[in-house]
């Protein structure tokens, strides 16, 4: 079931950790023309692409990437800030659509917001991620414990949730597919290899396939299935991060 809103709600958001409904899209969540414009002044200085998913390009890095090896994750948490901050003078003068997002989860959800804390240091959150024509995003999920094994915090989370603000579309295609179903890791990870995902093909019919708008804010269950068609013409770009939730009276937790 997909949920449409002009602006984010806690009854809604609710139904959503519950699993109540499968998608929530928040239309508008970035004026039109200024994703148009954010769109150009994000990806215009240059991008790379995942450490771990070649064929995807992004800004910033992935905690997913760092497969808990510590050379990786030192350098994760030794650029976050500064990481956080690219993404804000990339957008000056305008605000960061993830800042909004993280201000305005602060003031819906009752107990608050805020960056996530792994090994006593400050998560990353604000990914760019782009797509390019012709490519398609494979099926796959996004698990934290599964990304921080040794760490019980990690575990702790109830629900984990994907948060993508979408700036620039393809033409045609670029479209998120979800399964209504959870794999166990340790069937995913045989059936991916040595890749990061599988064949959308093998999971069947999707539950449900959005596209989104340029501007629109998309929130999913991150450990459900998901995948994207491949686009047009255009470039994808997506702002992205997950939320946490571990119980009503604690906070919501961001990363990426």
């Amino acid at each position: 079931m997909l949920v449409e809103l002009e602006n984010l709600e806690y009854e809604e958001f609710q139904k959503l950790l519950k699993n109540k409904v499968l998608v929530v899209c928040v239309r508008h969540f970035v004026n039109k023309e200024i994703a148009a414009i954010l769109s150009k002044k994000i990806i215009g200085p240059g991008y790379e692409n995942y450490l771990n998913a070649p064929s995807i390009g992004r800004i910033g890095m992935a905690f997913y990437e760092a497969e808990n090896k510590v050379p990786l994750l030192e350098n994760y948490f030794d650029e976050a800030f500064e990481n956080i901050e690219e993404l804000r003078r990339r957008c000056f003068p305008y605000a960061s659509p993830i800042d909004l997002l993280r201000c305005q989860l602060d003031e819906v959800w009752p107990a608050g917001a805020h960056l996530e804390t792994l090994y006593g240091r400050k998560m990353y959150v604000g990914l760019s991620r782009v797509v390019r024509p012709d490519v398609t995003f494979l099926a796959h999920h996004d698990i934290f414990a599964k990304d921080a094994p040794d760490s019980f915090h990690a575990h702790s989370l109830l629900s984990q949730l994907a948060a993508n603000v979408y700036l620039l579309m393809p033409t045609k295609g670029g479209a998120i597919q979800i399964w209504d179903q959870q794999l166990p890791p340790a069937e995913f990870d045989a059936m991916r290899g040595n890749s990061y995902g599988i064949d959308p093909a093998l999971l069947g019919t999707p539950t449900l396939e959005v596209r989104p708008n340029e501007g629109d804010l998309i929130l999913f269950n991150s450990r459900c299935m998901h995948a994207v068609t491949p686009g047009s013409e255009k470039l994808r770009l997506s702002l992205s991060c997950f939320i946490g939730y571990r119980s009503p009276a604690m906070p919501l937790t961001l990363w990426s």
